[in-house]
């Protein structure tokens, strides 16, 4: 993340919450833990109602961040896969219970 892209540099808080707050971020991490090394096809198939335009902007910020590795090879047709780094693993338990919170109390919120 560019020190310019940050609306209050000096809050961690908003800056690393302002990552995961979109609407593709967290289903991108989840969707790499649970099923591991994807190409990009893959996720597209694994997210169905995202965008290409949004996919592609979304896995260039997470792995911009650190959170997701790309590892592209030189064969034809191009091959490019995905993978949560350390640091993106780290997030899961952590995602873990922010789903099953949700899971819980959904009911309630969408009254």
């Amino acid at each position: 993340m560019k020190s310019a892209d940050l609306q209050y540099p000096q809050c961690p808080i908003r800056n690393v919450l302002a990552r995961f707050s979109d609407k593709w971020s967290l289903l991108i991490l989840t969707t790499l833990h649970e099923k591991g090394m994807l190409r990009y096809s893959e996720i597209c198939k694994s997210i169905p109602d995202i965008s290409q335009k949004m996919l592609s902007t979304t896995l260039k910020r997470l792995e911009e961040d650190g959170l997701i590795t790309r590892v592209a090879f030189a064969e034809i047709p191009p091959r490019v896969e995905y993978s949560l780094t350390e640091m993106g693993e780290s997030l899961i338990p952590i995602f873990g219970q922010l789903i099953d919170w949700s899971v819980l109390h959904f009911r309630e919120i969408v009254r």
